[in-house]
């Protein structure tokens, strides 16, 4: 099992491979990353056999930027009839697994797969489970069956804390109707790949505040509302009617650039549109003169080189909150429901705000 693979938002294979090359350098894993453009999938192909494993040992998956899914494993061609005959014998060589996942890549002919997948996963379940392959336990590793086609599928394991929380790491949100627009579901996922589910009424408790810089209509807004939060609305557009009937938003037409609260708040959240090192420099500001204590913010990303030019402003960052002596935990990724664009999550953990 020496091949990594990883699922991905489509156009993002380049960023991909950049990311994990540099990580298996970091832990002196030899082998090679390749991809196809738009094949929303990446392989990591290494030159020794415990390399993936070895890996995905030294790398927390939930630091990954831009890898949405990975498992290491081995791809299997598949005949016409009887395949899960074909999938048994492939896993001789696999250990038992504790739960089954069957995906597919994100893509058109990915998606025509879903039905196939839906209905072939009872059979074979079944199957592993007679022949002793699966056993319903979270401390055993996850098998992962990525379908390329009807004919091909990577056979892979990966552990359940060390891998996406979502099948294809495609969260499983629905649209609130009463949000004034989609964007709403960026900050929700954010919550979720960031925070943990049991530290949601500590973190996100409606005894909050908050600030949304560029917040009309009020898709984040409404997030923020909807945990019970008063939020302060920064953005020279309406707000939607539904949001501030609730009594919790004040709307204040200003600059979200030049904006400073004048007490601190528990939370900050901007998905400004605006070149990403102006963003960044808002995460150092209000973060680093404490003018909040968590923040979610997006940097848009430009055309070319943009895994090297996250990791520059993630570093510029860093070594700003290090000049002003703060610690600031930092995360970063690329979510389902971002498009050109990764979602940053800072918090202070000094637990100190001037």
């Amino acid at each position: 099992m020496n091949t990594l693979f990883m699922h991905c938002r489509p156009g993002f294979e380049g960023e991909v491979c950049s990311e994990i090359a540099e990580h298996a350098a970091r832990l002196n894993v030899a082998g090679y990353a390749k991809a196809k453009t738009n094949a929303a999938c990446a392989e990591f192909v290494c030159t020794e056999e415990d390399g993936a494993e070895r890996l995905m040992k030294g790398q927390r998956f939930a630091q990954l930027i831009f890898p949405r899914q990975w498992a290491r494993g081995v791809f299997l061609d598949l005949p016409e009839t009887d395949r899960i005959s074909v999938i048994l014998a492939q896993l001789a060589n696999f250990p038992t697994c504790g739960s089954l996942w069957l995906e597919v890549v994100d893509t058109n002919d990915g998606k025509e797969l879903s039905n196939f997948c839906r209905k072939f996963e009872a059979p074979l379940r079944k199957a592993l489970t007679q022949a002793g392959k699966l056993v319903e336990d979270a401390s055993k590793p996850r098998l992962l069956l990525t379908f390329k086609s009807g004919r091909e599928v990577f056979l892979g394991m990966a552990d359940a804390d060390n891998s996406a929380m979502w099948p294809m790491g495609i969260p499983r949100l629905k649209f609130p109707r009463e949000s004034p627009s989609r964007s709403t579901l960026k900050l929700e996922e954010a919550w979720h790949h960031f925070i943990p589910r049991d530290q949601w009424d500590e973190r996100l408790s409606g005894e909050m505040t908050a600030v949304d810089l560029g917040a009309a209509p009020g898709g984040w807004t409404y997030q923020l509302v909807r945990r019970g939060m008063l939020v302060t609305a920064i953005d020279n557009g309406p707000m939607a009617e539904s949001l501030m009937g609730t009594g919790l938003v004040q709307h204040l037409m200003a600059d979200g650039f030049t904006f400073k609260p004048r007490h601190p708040v528990d939370w900050m959240v901007c998905d400004i549109v605006e070149k990403p090192a102006r963003n960044a420099a808002l995460l150092e500001t209000w973060l680093g003169e404490g003018l909040c204590r968590e923040a979610v913010v997006n940097l848009k990303l430009p055309m070319k080189q943009r895994y090297a030019e996250v990791r520059r402003l993630l570093q510029r960052i860093e070594e700003g909150f290090e000049a002003r002596g703060i610690r600031v935990e930092i995360g970063c990724k690329q979510l389902y429901h971002d498009r050109e664009e990764v979602t940053c999550h800072l918090r202070r953990l000094d637990g100190k705000r001037r």
